[in-house]
């Protein structure tokens, strides 16, 4: 048995949620203490994780603001360094903090992801502790729409008969050589493109050994930080769900989408 299959875990293994909060913003900033419905937007979030499985609900922030306003709401905070370059480095820094075992299962929620299903976040829990070869799990539905496909700022995934991620991209993967050399006006009816959710679960092991991990030219040149465990042999299981959970807060448009959602 090598390390990683060492560190198999059961369904019933207890996992914990860790919800990395930043306050800088490039396109929507102070964004985590943006009001949804009389609530900050992170405390929404934290109330769709506290609804979930998980034994313990963090949230990880750098601005004191954003810990005020959770602290004042119950929900346990931790404060951490503002120069992360990612929110996997700050994960690397909360397990470091809360002195986590390796074989504990840590789910990121990402801070802005208001409408996020508390069913999910176990789902993706317990695909990791099902593959016990995985550093990582995350998640992907059926991508059905051309111009998804060919939009840069939805990330595909293409996997391997066992369900492990073969690589992430921006571009439109995988290809139809037939139907594309004439039209790329519509998706054939099994096309298997894939359209990647970026909620994650993780072993602590392999988040203590993140920060450590070059940065890959993969992931330098996509900007997609998953493609570094990929590139350092790192296997991530990817669970298949029916249809995306919607996308979350990124610009003030998404932000007034998601206030509508909640009046109703």
């Amino acid at each position: 048995m090598n390390d990683r299959a060492a560190l198999a875990t059961d369904a019933s293994t207890p996992f914990i949620v860790v919800i990395p909060a930043r306050h800088a913003s490039t396109r929507l900033p102070g964004k985590m203490l943006a009001d949804l419905a009389g609530k900050p937007m992170v405390l929404r979030v934290a109330e769709q994780a506290l609804a979930s499985k998980a034994a313990r609900v963090v949230i990880a922030t750098d601005h004191p603001d954003i810990a005020h306003a959770a602290r004042a709401a119950g929900v346990e905070t931790l404060m951490t360094r503002v120069d992360h370059a990612s929110g996997t480095d700050r994960l690397a820094e909360v397990v470091t903090q809360l002195g986590l075992p390796n074989e504990t299962i840590v789910v990121n929620v990402q801070g802005d992801e208001p409408l996020m299903d508390p069913h999910l976040i176990d789902r993706v829990a317990q695909q990791l502790s099902h593959d016990t070869e995985a550093a990582i799990a995350t998640c992907a539905s059926p991508l059905t729409e051309v111009a998804s496909l060919f939009n840069p700022n939805i990330v595909k995934v293409v996997c391997d008969q066992r369900g492990r991620a073969l690589y992430f991209s921006r571009a439109p993967i995988p290809w139809d050589r037939e139907r594309f050399s004439t039209e790329q006006r519509s998706l054939a009816v099994d096309f298997p493109a894939l359209h990647h959710i970026g909620l994650y679960a993780y072993r602590v092991e392999f988040l203590k050994h993140f920060p450590a991990l070059s940065t890959g030219t993969l992931e330098r040149f996509e900007m997609l930080e998953q493609l570094r465990a990929l590139e350092h042999g790192y296997a991530i299981s990817v669970m298949k769900i029916a249809s995306h959970p919607g996308a979350g807060v990124d610009t003030l448009e998404d932000l007034l989408r998601v206030r509508q959602l909640l009046r109703r």
